[in-house]
Order: C-alpha cells, then structure tokens, then sequence
C-alpha cells in the first residue's frame, strides 16, 4: 500500500529555537530531503510559533513554498475557544492546511473539561466545515480514548475528527492499544512517536520520557498496523526526544496497565542524552540540536523500517 509520510515541526523544535537560519522553509526543504511528503506545523503560540510570526507575508510565503515542492500542510493550535478556533481556522484555510489540530486547554475534572471542550467545538465545528477544513482533537495528555470520542460523537459534525498520539494516553495511564480501540472509527490523523517510563526517584514525579522512535516501549507496528487495515495513509512522524510529561493528577491506571510492564515499562539510568533527557538545561544549545538531528535521523530509520514491514510503499 501507498502512504504519504508527514512529520511534525516538534521533530525539531531545538533547530527552530537554536539553529541560525532555520525556519519553515528550512523545514519544508529538510523534511523533502529525508523522504517526507508533509509537514504538520506548530502554531500554538500568540505568534503563531514555527511559521515565525502573524504577518500574512508569511503565511503566503510558507503556503507557496509547499505548493511548489508538492507538499501536504497540517497546522496545530491548543485551546477550544470558538475565537480563538475562528482565528485559527481562518489562518489554516489561507495557509491551504488540511486540518487544524486542536487540544483542550480546560481544566476541573474530566467531567468538567469534557463539557466545556464540547460546547465550544459544537459552536465552532460549523466554521470548520464552511472553509472546508477538518478539526482534529488530539489526545493530548487529558482525556482518555472513551472520553474523547463522546466529545466527538456528541458534537456529530462531520469536520470534527480525532488525532491520535501513540503515545500521550500514558500521562492518564490508559494502554495505548486500549485508547486506540475507543478512537478508532474517528481517527483522521496521528503523531507517530515513542515513550518510555521513568520512575519518580529519577525524574522527581512518574513520568512520560520521549526517546528516538524505535527505541521505546510503545507497540508501534500494532498500532500502525491496526490503523493501516482501517484505511489510514497520511502519518506522521514526531521526534520526541528530550520532551517529557508527568502523568495526569486524578488518573489511577487503567484496566491493562501494569507500571513497569509493556508500553509502561521503565528505562533505568545513567541516562544516554542521545536517547533521553529530563533536563534540557544541562545541555548547551548547539549539543541539543545536535543531538535532536541524531535522534532525528535514527527514529526515521526504524520508521522506515516498521512501515516497509507493514507492506507500505511512500508515496512521492
């Protein structure tokens, strides 16, 4: 089968904030080199984070820039709020995104932060679909896969879909396999990427540690596979070294998981920096985007390797 591999801008979040010269076309080229046949982009800051600012310049330059070398375009955002999601939406559709990824930004309990992220994408999911652009709501370290497709599902609007994270269902400790069994039949998009466990003596609370892909503990030809066989084609890849999360407050594990064990199993130190770091601080700037390009580079290759696996041929 075809697919058309994408990556997200996160892979190289240290080269946008250290590396001299790189910006989105930077980017867009870079990603082109390596294989890829997407971007997805972060513009979750008040100056729109990896485009480099507001100014519509840049939008055109960035959305002509993809044009010319064939590339698809995903753009990210957090919060739900309809005018902030209006703005936003708005943005996508003059940059000639896909998608705007979203996440909640509500807090109170589960219950709580589910009633208020439905309300405001029940308001702003009609937006959506008039500009012909498809929100997806990632499972971004909040809400478990049952959870997130009742937002969905209650919503009922067609330009509302699901991002799922191989990996962010651990921070409320629920099986990845097991939050994607809940997301499946919503699932427009995902982030491709890979976690280990690291225990509170070592990291001061329980936390999500990303590692090169390929070097984790998460089941990733089972998901890719399962996702694959539901028709999914466009996946993207996200370079999670360095980032890290500690689990949800609230959240006891869930049915299936066993700390320390599977997806959940602990990585022991001394830690290795070119597979994972808790304290980016320690670390000089040019060594971080260093060493980000390293991890980078092997996480592409165990990529590669999973997809050509599954059977899957990259389109381009």
């Amino acid at each position: 089968m075809i697919i058309e591999p994408t990556i997200h801008s996160f892979s190289l979040w240290h080269h946008f904030a250290h590396k001299p010269g790189f910006d989105c076309v930077a980017y867009a080229d870079l990603a082109a080199e390596l294989g890829f046949r997407g971007i997805s982009l972060s513009l979750n800051n008040p100056e729109y984070r990896h485009l480099g600012g507001r100014e519509i310049w840049r939008m055109d330059r960035l959305r002509d820039h993809l044009h010319g070398i064939g590339f698809s375009l995903e753009v990210d955002t957090s919060g739900t709020n309809p005018a902030h999601m209006t703005e936003m939406l708005t943005v996508a559709a003059r940059m000639g995104a896909s998608s705007l990824r979203t996440y909640t930004r509500h807090g109170g309990t589960p219950d709580q932060m589910m009633a208020a992220t439905l309300r405001d994408l029940a308001a702003v999911a009609p937006v959506a679909g008039d500009l012909g652009i498809t929100i997806v709501l990632e499972n971004h370290e909040d809400f478990t896969g049952p959870e997130l497709a009742r937002i969905v599902e209650t919503v009922g609007h067609p330009a509302l879909k699901i991002l799922y994270d191989y990996g962010n269902s651990q921070m409320v400790l629920e099986d990845p396999e097991a939050a994607l069994d809940a997301v499946l039949p919503h699932v427009h998009s995902v982030h491709f990427k890979d976690h280990v466990m690291v225990r509170p003596e070592h990291a001061g609370q329980l936390t999500v540690a990303g590692v090169p892909i390929g070097d984790g503990a998460l089941p990733l030809a089972r998901l890719t596979k399962r996702l694959l066989d539901h028709g999914l084609r466009r996946i993207t890849f996200e370079n999670v070294w360095a980032y890290s999360a500690p689990i949800r407050p609230q959240r006891a594990p869930l049915a299936g998981v066993t700390l320390g064990e599977g997806a959940f199993a602990f990585a022991d130190p001394p830690f290795d920096p070119g597979f994972l770091v808790l304290d980016q601080s320690q670390l000089a700037p040019d060594r971080l985007v260093d060493l980000e390009y390293r991890a980078l580079i092997r996480g592409k290759t165990a990529f590669d390797a999973i997809l050509r696996g599954l059977g899957c041929r990259f389109s381009g």
